[in-house]
């Protein structure tokens, strides 16, 4: 591996809101108003599989994710959270949560690929931001 500084990947960047961080990972939303959908990255560079991850940040990842999945779910009603890491555009590792409804477009299907990204306007991201940073204490 090699010792380079973290940083966020650019595609993560372009399609994600900022929200915050927790103790490992920062925590974005994709800018897609179809689903209420979060990503946590570990804050490790080079690291594209949680299994390159120590021990104890394997295991505050597990924390970090089953936190955010039990607290969106609640948030938002989910009828299921879709958890995954899937890496195959953005190889960076990150952990998509995704709420989904029973009702969604796309369900039972997974959400990738299926629609364009619809962005929020600036005034859902403030009002869902603020809402998901009240709901996790950020």
């Amino acid at each position: 591996m090699k010792n380079s500084p973290f940083q966020l990947h650019e595609r993560l960047q372009q399609d994600c809101i900022s929200i915050g961080r927790f103790s490992l990972c920062q925590l974005l939303m994709m800018n897609d108003k179809q689903f209420p959908w979060f990503i946590l990255v570990p804050e490790r560079p080079d690291i594209k599989e949680i299994y390159q991850l120590n021990a104890a940040d394997r295991q505050l990842l597990s924390e970090e994710s089953c936190f955010l999945a039990e607290n969106m779910a609640n948030l938002f009603n989910a009828d299921k959270m879709n958890v995954a890491a899937i890496g195959n555009l953005v190889p960076q590792l990150h952990i998509h949560h995704i709420v989904r409804y029973q009702i969604d477009k796309a369900w039972p299907a997974p959400v990738w690929g299926k629609f364009a990204a619809l962005p929020y306007t600036e005034l859902q991201i403030i009002e869902l931001t603020d809402k998901v940073r009240a709901q996790l204490k950020m």
